[in-house]
């Protein structure tokens, strides 16, 4: 997976828009104090290196007007499931969350959840970011506004028991994050579980679960490497899975802002947030798995002719998320083909 450094591919409209920003007067706006909901705890990398610092930027480009208050790990209630609603609701003005946690609300987005869609997260973010700018914004997105979209490194499989060919799938009870990823894991073998990341410790203390998949980089935020000693890599340039995220605002709210302030808002978002988040996730897969070296846990790679079989074995789930599409009336072919170009086009800049 060819790894490349966002900051390179920042775009020149990125920074006249923070010019622009800077550049507008404070006295047309008021102060102006936004609560951030999200549920990760505050060490993962999302609160603490990404969403704190894009906060910090937003206060310092608006000359100190926008202040974001941020509470973590459901700090103002709820379960992960309704984050969107409260935005949408207005009973927070931000919030943080995996597009998966409401299934069937977002069916477009899934096509970068298929298996194996992904070649490296940055150009995959940029690529969701485009998509939902000319696309999604006008349907499944119409009712908030999304600042930023990005996806996570490659998916890993962390079992009690080590997972080192298709076969071993069999009967495993994995925890999943959405319903596409779910759908491929029982096509694997296993039997998915869905349930989201903060409630994984206390399932595999129980024993509801055997094992998960997620990135290395939250792995650290859990303790998951205490919990679990078997690690399941993917050989090659494409990934087993990734999941969305999206930073999504109450619309009436971004609409309610003065001009400056929504420019300085606009200035440290969309594309530069999307990619930089991938980046940020992605850089943080290898100290996490450390942890797991560090630890003596197993990691297994698989090779190029054992991925293959995975592949071939995950199709069906493609044709499945088509055909639930087509009954929606959306084309999930010309989906999944836009989505590549745009993924192959953003790994070429």
């Amino acid at each position: 997976m060819r790894r490349r450094t966002f900051f390179n591919m920042v775009t020149s409209g990125a920074i006249a828009a923070s010019m622009l920003a800077l550049s507008a007067p404070a006295a047309l706006s008021q102060d102006v104090t936004l609560k951030l909901h999200q549920f990760l705890p505050p060490p993962a990398p999302v609160p603490a290196k990404i969403l704190k610092p894009w906060g910090q930027r937003i206060e310092d480009t608006s000359g100190g007007k926008i202040k974001i208050e941020h509470f973590d790990a459901m700090a103002l209630g709820g379960r992960p499931s309704e984050l969107m609603q409260q935005v949408q609701d207005g009973a927070v003005d931000i919030v943080m969350t995996l597009v998966g946690y409401t299934p069937g609300r977002f069916p477009r987005t899934e096509v970068f959840e298929l298996p194996f869609m992904m070649q490296n997260p940055v150009s995959t973010a940029l690529a969701f970011q485009q998509m939902i700018e000319e696309d999604f914004a006008n349907n499944e997105y119409k009712d908030v506004k999304i600042l930023a979209a990005w996806v996570h490194g490659p998916g890993v499989i962390h079992t009690a028991d080590g997972i080192t060919k298709l076969e071993d799938m069999q009967g495993k009870k994995l925890r999943g994050p959405t319903r596409v990823i779910n759908d491929m894991l029982s096509e694997l073998g296993a039997t998915p579980v869905g349930m989201p990341l903060p409630a994984i410790p206390e399932a595999l203390s129980k024993g509801v679960i055997d094992g998960t998949v997620i990135p290395w980089e939250v792995t650290s935020a859990i303790k998951l490497t205490e919990m679990v000693g078997n690690h399941t890599e993917f050989a090659g340039d494409e990934a087993l899975y990734t999941a969305t995220f999206v930073l999504a605002m109450n619309k009436a709210k971004y609409d309610s802002l003065p001009d400056d302030l929504r420019a300085a808002l606009d200035a440290e978002s969309g594309a530069k947030l999307a990619g930089l988040a991938a980046q940020v996730m992605w850089d943080s897969d290898a100290p996490a798995r450390k942890i797991a070296q560090d630890a003596g846990n197993t990691i297994v790679v698989l090779d190029e002719s054992e991925v293959a079989r995975w592949k071939a074995a995950a199709q069906p789930v493609i044709e499945r998320w088509k055909a639930d599409m087509e009954e929606k009336g959306i084309d999930g072919q010309a989906l999944i083909d836009r989505a590549n170009a745009l993924i192959e086009e953003k790994s070429n800049m």
